[in-house]
C-alpha cells in the first residue's frame, strides 16, 4: 500500500482553503491546513511531519508566505514549497527549488506540484522515504 503525500495548506481565505483541501484529498493526498503562518509553524514544531507546504503569500497575522517558507526551510530543508498566490512572483523571495503557482489555478497542477515536490527523494539527497 502506497504512503500518501502530506501536505500543509496555509490560506487565510477559508472559502479557498476549504476547496483547495477537499480537491486534495479527493486526489489521494494527506492534508493538514491552517489559515495562519504562525498556526503552520506551531504545527511544525510539535513534530508534525509534511512533505509539501502550500502557502498564499499574504496570510493573516504577522508573517507572510514568504516568511513562512524561509523559516521552515531553515529547520525542514528538504520539505517542498509551493506558493499560490494572486499577488505576483518575486523571485528573491522564493526560496530555493520552489514553485509559484498563479491563482487562479486549475486543481490538477496544483495536484501534479505536490506529486512531483512530494515524491519522496529530496534534494540533497539525505531523504529517501519509501512509497512502498
Amino acid at each position: 500500500m502506497a504512503s500518501s503525500i502530506v501536505v500543509l495548506v496555509v490560506e487565510d481565505d477559508w472559502l479557498i482553503r476549504e476547496g483547495v483541501v477537499e480537491e486534495l484529498r479527493r486526489a489521494g493526498l494527506t492534508v493538514l491546513e491552517t489559515a495562519t503562518a504562525e498556526g503552520a509553524l506551531e504545527l511544525l514544531q510539535s513534530g508534525q511531519w509534511i512533505d509539501v507546504l502550500i502557502t498564499d503569500i499574504q496570510l493573516a497575522g504577522h508573517l507572510s508566505g514568504w516568511d513562512l517558507a524561509e523559516r521552515l526551510r531553515a529547520t525542514h530543508p528538504d520539505v517542498g514549497v509551493i506558493y499560490a498566490s494572486g499577488n505576483s512572483v518575486e523571485r528573491a523571495r522564493q526560496v530555493s527549488d520552489s514553485v509559484f503557482v498563479s491563482k487562479p489555478f486549475g486543481i490538477a497542477a496544483l495536484v501534479d506540484a505536490c506529486r512531483r515536490e512530494g515524491g519522496g527523494v529530496k534534494r540533497n539527497g539525505s531523504f529517501d522515504r519509501a512509497r512502498a
